[in-house]
């Protein structure tokens, strides 16, 4: 008896040592659990691992949610209440206010301000870490996005925008993580949504390094299948199904 009690203690232990982290659950694709335990931590770390997660579900499933996207803003705004000098609450705090955008009316998103909220985000992000590749890439698409809607005169005025500075930031992205999936994957997007002529070699590229570069976690298989399917859509030419994927990734109403 006491040496089943003793092995059973003994595998409790080993099973709770061996628990999955939330960034583990995340990477599993276990994003309900990956939230929970984000959550249970209450910590900067855990409520941006649990916004990161929210953020990845959302852009998997078929349908939008908008409640999922408010949450991921909860929990980002909770990561940076918790720790300002955590720039992963800040940068998912921005991308799910870019992606709330996507669903609102223009006249919203410019009343709420989304715009300008987004890249304060991002600004503290950078603040606390410069050498974070994610909120280069962030803050590279919104320059590339603020510009496509307004033109680059007024996205200038209005919001200090550019293409040039967009560039320059996705340049920085990918020095910093050169094998990264989902920032190839992103520059792809970005630059279908502005000018798939103009920029169409680009876009072959950055979409083959997507296609073939090493999947870290479901999310960026994920990633790398819809690199597949936007890749194999170009190549056949047919320009408008194209378009539809683009719009589809980049998560307007459908």
């Amino acid at each position: 008896m006491r040496f089943a009690l003793g092995t059973l203690l003994a595998l409790g232990l080993v099973s709770a040592a061996h628990a999955a982290t939330p960034f583990e659950l995340y990477e599993q694709g276990k994003y309900d659990a990956a939230v929970a335990a984000g959550i249970a931590q209450n910590s900067s770390a855990g409520f941006a691992i649990a916004a990161r997660a929210e953020m990845a579900a959302e852009v998997m499933r078929p349908v939008h949610c908008l409640e999922c996207i408010e949450r991921a803003q909860d929990d980002a705004r909770k990561a940076i209440t918790a720790d300002p000098k955590n720039p992963d609450g800040h940068v998912f705090l921005a991308v799910a206010l870019g992606r709330e955008g996507r669903l609102l009316s223009m006249f919203t998103v410019m009343r709420r301000g989304y715009a300008a909220q987004a890249k304060k985000e991002l600004d503290a992000a950078l603040a606390a870490d410069p050498s974070n590749a994610f909120a280069w890439g962030a803050l590279a698409g919104w320059n590339i996005e603020i510009v496509r809607k307004g033109g680059a005169r007024l996205a200038h005025m209005m919001f200090g925008a550019s293409l040039e500075d967009g560039f320059a930031a996705f340049d920085k992205a990918f020095a910093l993580a050169p094998g990264n999936v989902g920032l190839r994957y992103q520059y792809a997007l970005t630059l279908s949504a502005y000018d798939v002529n103009a920029y169409r070699g680009k876009i072959e590229d950055a979409l083959a390094r997507a296609q073939t570069g090493k999947a870290n976690g479901v999310y960026e298989a994920f990633v790398q299948d819809r690199a597949r399917e936007l890749r194999e859509a170009l190549r056949k030419g047919d320009m408008d199904a194209y378009a539809a994927l683009v719009s589809r990734d980049q998560g307007d109403p459908q």
